[in-house]
């Protein structure tokens, strides 16, 4: 009977309905081993700019200061860090953790110089705060039009 309905007749091998639909899918597809004990995470960063600096701010928290690296090449901000699973000796039955652990590693083209001498890092209640003061060749200069 379906061979009298034309659009049964020619269908081709794309068209053919899959057994292993799922797996097929899936294949390519690439996650993240959230089981193992070295895993990365990604800190929200905020930037800002005003006239003389550039304004870089990291939630970074549960983070001690001497885990950060921070490092400027040739306008390129690159921040590292890590947080450590805290591990107590006291034995709890963990039902969910959520928080995140490992290493992580950001750099931010900051498409203008800066000065390195001035260049100022803070860390307080979890955030981190770098200040990048602007070279003079960078700041915007006015450039008036005479008539």
């Amino acid at each position: 009977m379906f061979e009298l309905i034309p659009w049964r007749r020619n269908r081709g091998a794309l068209a053919r309905p899959r057994s292993d639909l799922i797996n097929w899918f899936f294949e390519d597809l690439t996650l993240p081993d959230f089981w193992s004990a070295e895993r990365e995470w990604l800190p929200a960063f905020d930037v800002s700019e005003t006239e003389n600096e550039i304004l870089v701010k990291a939630e970074l928290p549960g983070m001690e200061v001497k885990d950060i690296d921070i490092a400027l090449t040739d306008g390129l901000l690159t921040i590292k860090g890590e947080r450590k699973l805290e591990k107590e000796d006291k034995k709890e039955n963990y039902h969910r953790i959520e928080r995140q652990f490992g290493s992580f590693s950001r750099s931010l083209n900051l498409g203008s110089k800066v000065k390195a001498e001035g260049i100022e890092a803070a860390y307080k209640d979890g955030i981190l705060t770098v200040t990048l003061p602007k070279a003079e060749e960078s700041k915007p200069k006015k450039i008036e039009v005479k008539s």
